[in-house]
């Protein structure tokens, strides 16, 4: 079998969205010729514990582990959080307003940690794995990011040992719809670009889990008059499902009518228009009120939970901090509708969240909330898997909940879902297997 060094921040027992899309290749990718060896830190800031994702990991495999030191003791200090408090992802704030020391800590970590606060790793990673690679040779790295300091790791073993290496981003650098928010220092900014636009000209291959990312990374390439010889250097493979985590049990649905949204909610995920539209369909419909279940499960925000009060939905809602992948899987499958919410910014018609592909697995309707020719809305309408409504369209909204409503009156709400199987982990896998053959044979 060929060998894959795979540097990743996220493993497992680390829950959250993060680990899934490595995980899952790491899983699978045995079976298509690879022989995965990982290195990730042994002591991570980890969002969320999840040991149920720990038998996903297949048996012998090398998970190569060193310590990490990260800031996150003296910023927790600083802001006035204890130790064991973890910290929230996004600009998410689940109190009434932020402080002025953690507006400062943004600042702080936008123009001195760059890429970010795991820049210290960069160093001390190269030193151990050069020192591994020179006895335990493998054909190709793999870097998955964020955290982008991860790429970096991968450039300079890939410039030192000149062994072909892939750049994978779960999400963008310079235009995820946070950047602004760093408040960046011209001299930041411009090192966070020269930073990305070094990965990406490096790099053998660049992988997105979307088509508008990669384009993104692409115009980057060709402004700063970059020539590749590789043409097909930037590659598209998306998030997936895997079908060993759908129950073959036969799941009852809700008995109310359920809208449930997985995952973290931040300021900029934050679905006004819905609120509003469901706060006007309980006031006008007493069956509608009484029938309504809203299921936000993962962290949510505090202007979201205001918008929900300020519409009078408290009854309705259902609100779950945390739940293992195992029971999140079992949450979507039960629903009556899943609810995908897009961030509302600048980039939103490249977003393409990892819950929205195991959505289509659970196989019930999906409600996007987010531009109708963005990424996302373009699988929903190729898998028959729902609708997508712009994020201010009250009317279309009203529409469609009444129209799911009905459905659910008559014990007919259900969706096609057809062409999903090339959304599967494994599926993904073999073309992710392939795309490594190919580097490693253009190389040689």
């Amino acid at each position: 079998m060929k060998k894959a060094l795979i540097i990743t921040y996220y493993w497992p027992p680390s829950g959250g969205s993060g680990v899934q899309r490595w995980l899952k290749f790491v899983k699978y990718m045995r079976e298509f010729g690879w022989e995965p060896i990982v290195y990730t830190p042994s002591n991570s800031e980890m969002p969320v514990i999840d040991a149920s994702l720990e038998k996903d990991i297949p048996k012998n495999i090398v998970v190569l582990k060193q310590p990490i030191w990260e800031p996150y003791s003296i910023y927790k200090m600083f802001i006035g959080q204890k130790k064991s408090q973890k910290i929230n992802a996004a600009f998410l704030s689940e109190n009434e307003k932020s402080k002025y020391s953690e507006k400062f800590s943004v600042w702080l970590r936008g123009n001195f940690f760059i890429p970010d606060a795991r820049k210290f790793w960069v160093k001390p990673s190269v030193k151990y794995l050069s020192d591994y690679l020179k006895k335990n040779p493998v054909h190709i790295i793999v870097s998955s990011g964020p955290p982008h300091s991860m790429h970096l790791i991968a450039m300079q073993l890939k410039n030192k040992f000149n062994i072909p290496w892939i750049a994978d981003f779960r999400d963008p650098w310079t235009n995820i719809d946070f950047y602004q928010d760093l408040m960046l220092r011209s001299f930041a900014d411009k090192k966070h670009k020269r930073l990305e636009l070094e990965v990406l000209k490096n790099a053998d291959s660049v992988i997105s889990v979307g088509k508008t990312m990669s384009e993104e990374f692409e115009k980057i390439i060709f402004d700063a008059k970059i020539k590749s010889e590789n043409k097909n250097k930037f590659r598209v493979i998306t998030n997936g499902f895997d079908s060993d985590d759908v129950s073959s049990e036969k799941i009852m649905l809700d008995k109310k009518f359920s809208i449930a949204h997985i995952g973290t909610m931040a300021k900029s995920r934050n679905p006004k228009a819905f609120w509003k539209v469901l706060g006007e369909l309980i006031q006008e419909n007493k069956t509608f009120e009484n029938d309504l279940e809203i299921k936000l499960v993962g962290k949510i925000d505090i202007s979201i939970l205001k918008n929900i009060e300020l519409f009078k939905l408290e009854k309705q809602l259902k609100k779950i901090d945390y739940l293992s992948h195992n029971e999140i899987v079992k949450v979507q499958q039960q629903s009556q509708i899943l609810l995908l919410v897009l961030n509302n910014t600048h980039n939103a018609k490249s977003i393409l969240t990892g819950k929205m592909f195991e959505y289509l697995s659970a196989q019930r309707p999906i409600l996007c909330i987010g531009p109708k020719d963005g990424d996302a809305a373009q699988i929903i309408e190729e898998t028959q898997s729902g609708v997508t409504i712009n994020f201010e369209d009250e009317v279309a909204l009203k529409k469609i909940i009444l129209i799911y409503y009905d459905l659910f009156k008559k014990n007919q709400l259900q969706t096609a879902n057809t062409h999903i199987e090339k959304y599967s982990r494994k599926n993904l896998t073999k073309n992710l297997c392939e795309m490594m053959d190919e580097v490693v044979s253009s190389k040689k």
